[in-house]
């Protein structure tokens, strides 16, 4: 089942208004003109049930719901009943400026209403495979998510008692070893509480850096054998994308082919917003639309094209596991993108702004191996 490709041929359309504990459904029969609304308990059974019955009195039909939090299930459990559904992306959904009342009964018809119209823009519904690597790939970030707030909080902790670590680096072996002593020599006269405080944040750091490594074998194991591998080994022929990056990358994306080198940025939401009128043109921050977590990879891969290029036992493990074609490409991504940092920084843009440029083309590039076969 894929997002929406086919053209509205069918009697009636059904908007669906999905929460949690509750649906709310309206059907509209374009012969006739009659709606039908109904208040429906949450989960897909009683959904579907309502969805045929209404197949079955008022012709053919086809349903659509925003997609959010109740996920894909409905759409996947009315693809298997043979109903045509599209899950339209809630941003993209057209709404009268001056219609200030919003109730879910009127947003199911809405929904019907430009289901009819065929003013919906889809989004792709994943695959059970795909929504299970990218379950794992999302537990990952979290874990690191957890782990920079745990971390955060301990040093912060320290901090305001003035015990501050002299080295360069942190979150090593030494800084463990310095956290260790500091906790043992009582940290500095600090009170049972503080010390308290102190060993539930330590705790915590150790366990959620558990969790986190935990994950990054699954991802790896999953990255060798799964339908994902030739893209992720791909991917990886570019510089800063690891196996859990270009892992990530693949699952989050999907199926690549539904974009061109063009499009895919804008999908990520790294093309600048633009307020032109007339004959004014005006450019400001990226969009940020679209996928976050892609966007976020590839923003952070595209501050290794910063150093010198000089490829060396990492990356030629890397593109060991990948066909030559791809290395090639790689390769010319990795001294085209340096360059571009290059001339960026003698015209002394901001590096932010340099980098979030890299991070644009640096997608092109990636969607430029992804595709290859």
């Amino acid at each position: 089942m894929h997002w929406r490709p086919w053209v509205f041929n069918e009697r009636t359309t059904i908007g669906l208004d999905v929460h949690a504990r509750s649906v709310r459904a309206a059907a509209i029969d374009t012969v006739t003109g009659e709606v039908v609304q109904a208040r429906l308990p949450g989960g897909n059974a009683a959904t579907l049930a309502w969805v045929e019955a209404v197949g079955e009195r008022m012709g053919p039909v086809a349903a659509a719901y925003e997609a959010g939090p109740t996920g894909f299930g409905l759409a996947r459990g009315l693809g298997r009943a043979g109903v045509p559904v599209t899950v339209a992306a809630p941003s993209k959904i057209i709404r009268p400026a001056g219609d200030r009342v919003k109730t879910d009964a009127r947003d199911a018809l809405l929904l019907a209403r430009l289901l009819r119209m065929d003013e919906l823009t889809a989004v792709r519904i994943p695959t059970d495979s795909e929504e299970a690597a990218r379950d794992l790939v999302r537990a990952r970030d979290d874990a690191r998510t957890d782990l920079l707030a745990a971390r955060h909080r301990l040093s912060k902790l320290l901090l305001r008692r003035g015990i501050v670590y002299d080295g360069s680096v942190t979150w090593n072996r030494p800084h463990d070893a310095w956290l260790r002593r500091v906790r043992k020599d009582g940290l500095d006269g600090a009170g049972a509480g503080t010390v308290a405080a102190f060993d539930a944040a330590f705790d915590a750091v150790t366990m959620i850096l558990a969790r986190r490594d935990r994950l990054d074998a699954d991802i790896v194991a999953m990255a060798a054998d799964s339908e994902f591998t030739d893209t992720t080994n791909r991917l990886c022929c570019l510089r800063g994308i690891s196996t859990l990056t270009g892992f990530a990358l693949a699952v989050e994306i999907g199926d690549w082919h539904r974009f061109t080198g063009a499009t895919i940025a804008a999908y990520l939401g790294l093309v600048p917003s633009e307020h032109s009128s007339g004959g004014s043109r005006s450019l400001g921050p990226i969009t940020k639309t679209g996928n976050s977590h892609a966007r976020r990879l590839l923003i952070e891969a595209a501050w290794h094209h910063k150093a010198g290029y000089a490829p060396g036992k990492v990356m030629t493990d890397r593109w060991a596991k990948a066909p030559a074609a791809a290395v090639a490409r790689g390769d010319a991504g990795n001294r085209r993108l340096h360059r571009r940092w290059m001339v960026l920084a003698a015209k002394n843009k901001k590096h932010t702004v340099a980098n979030t440029a890299i991070a644009r083309e640096l997608a092109g590039w990636c969607w430029s191996l992804a595709i290859m076969d």
